[in-house]
């Protein structure tokens, strides 16, 4: 996983995850990827910086078997990366 992030001129930050269909052919593996990254997003809002913009985009399929403490782990990574 990857995370592209670049600062915006308004007053909230935006999220995007994107998961290619070469990770995950069906809709339903894909969407499952986003909503678990988007629930890790939501739940540490308050220690990602403000007012930028983050697109992760996911190389993997494993990230749909990863355990949820070790996604959240990679996640809190490459926002720490970020902010440098």
């Amino acid at each position: 996983m990857s995370l592209v992030f670049c600062d915006n001129p308004k007053k909230f930050t935006r999220f995007a995850v994107v998961v290619s269909k070469k990770v995950e052919k069906s809709a339903v593996g894909r969407n499952k990827i986003r909503r678990r990254i988007y629930e890790i997003l939501r739940i540490n809002l308050d220690k990602i910086p403000k007012e930028r913009d983050y697109i992760f985009v996911v190389f993997s399929k494993d990230v749909m078997k990863m355990d949820y403490k070790e996604l959240e782990k990679i996640v809190g990574e490459l926002v720490e990366e970020s902010k440098v």
